[in-house]
């Protein structure tokens, strides 16, 4: 991950965070066992706001949710990414290493695909849940999505039992 070939740039990774144990993981993992190849690389922290759930709102509220009770959900989702991000920008300043931090809102999975696109990202990691094989059938999978769709390699960090 040093040099980028002919160009000579540097490679940017991007590690995909959530609030999760296993994306903590993931970027602990990166910033202990790849910390000599980020001193060349450039690192970026990214996370997704997911859209407000409207559903629960709506049974909340019994109707339409009210804009202000919409919003007030969204904020507190902005306040979280935002305290997820200066966490894990602390993380990285405590292994000596500096990452730009970026927050997005939309559907995680599509969202981390089309930010390795925009950010010209050379090298995506992400945490697994360890979800089982029906869960990731009915409820999907981050990181199975980013194998498949990134425009990049992708490294899947699972944490052993």
């Amino acid at each position: 991950m040093a040099e980028g070939g002919a160009e000579g740039k540097a490679k940017r990774v991007m590690v995909a965070i959530d609030e999760s144990e296993s994306s903590h993981y993931a970027l602990e993992w990166v910033l202990s066992n790849l910390r000599s190849s980020l001193s060349s690389s450039s690192l970026v922290v990214f996370t997704v706001q997911p859209y407000p759930e409207i559903s629960y709102l709506n049974a909340a509220s019994f109707g339409p949710p009210p804009m202000e009770l919409i919003q007030t959900v969204q904020q507190h989702q902005k306040e979280l990414s935002l305290s997820l991000l200066e966490k894990a920008k602390e993380i990285c300043i405590q292994h000596g290493v500096v990452a730009e931090t970026i927050s997005e809102v939309g559907d995680p999975k599509e969202a981390i695909c089309e930010a390795v696109e925009k950010l010209k990202i050379d090298l995506l990691i992400v945490g697994s849940h360890g979800k089982g094989a029906i869960q990731r059938v009915f409820l999907g999978s981050v990181s199975n999505y980013c194998v498949h769709n990134a425009k990049c390699p992708v490294l899947v960090v699972k944490k052993s039992l």
